[in-house]
């Protein structure tokens, strides 16, 4: 049974947004945000639950990538029909020896994101953010809010004017 979503500014309800979140879409332009079930979080069942296409819906992954003993951390955005090329043209990118996904109680205390809801909204200030062409391209996608009971909707071309947003093929 597909349920609607009642989108707002995500301004008007930082309720249900993580707090660095809810800091980062008080400087950007048509966000909005609505509240989900969060057992329907994950892509697969909000989409279906939702009536949202797969590839108007975006994932954040966040990858460790290692080189010299130091690890630094980026997020990459791919439209939930693709896979992220980790190994080969992320970990290339970021001029890594290594690079994997970041485990998941890393990835949530370096974010003060909830695992399943994090988002390129708010990260740290040092980390990348890997915007795929595709996803650069949509005029909408939904992506996480940082927390699971809520999306945001945004263009790609937002998330590819953030301040730390590189846009490139990130598909293997």
């Amino acid at each position: 049974m597909e349920m609607t979503l009642q989108w707002v500014p995500a301004t008007v309800r930082p309720d249900l947004l993580a707090d660095p979140v809810a800091r980062a879409v008080a400087d950007l332009e048509g966000v909005e945000v609505a509240e989900i079930d969060p057992e329907l979080a994950d892509t697969a069942a909000f989409c279906e639950r939702y009536g949202v296409s797969l590839d108007e819906s975006a994932n954040c992954v966040v990858v460790a990538a290692k080189r010299g003993g130091e690890t630094r951390y980026a997020a990459c955005m791919v439209l939930a029909t693709m896979r992220v090329d980790v190994n080969g043209v992320v970990r290339r990118h970021l001029d890594a020896r290594k690079a994997s996904f970041a485990p998941m109680a890393d990835a949530v205390e370096r974010t003060g994101m909830e695992y399943g809801g994090i988002t390129p909204l708010g990260l740290p200030e040092e980390w990348p953010v890997l915007v795929d062409t595709r996803v650069a391209e949509q005029p909408r996608v939904v992506i996480g809010s940082g927390v699971r009971r809520s999306k945001l909707a945004v263009s790609g071309a937002t998330l590819a004017g953030l301040k730390k947003a590189e846009v490139l093929s990130l598909a293997g």
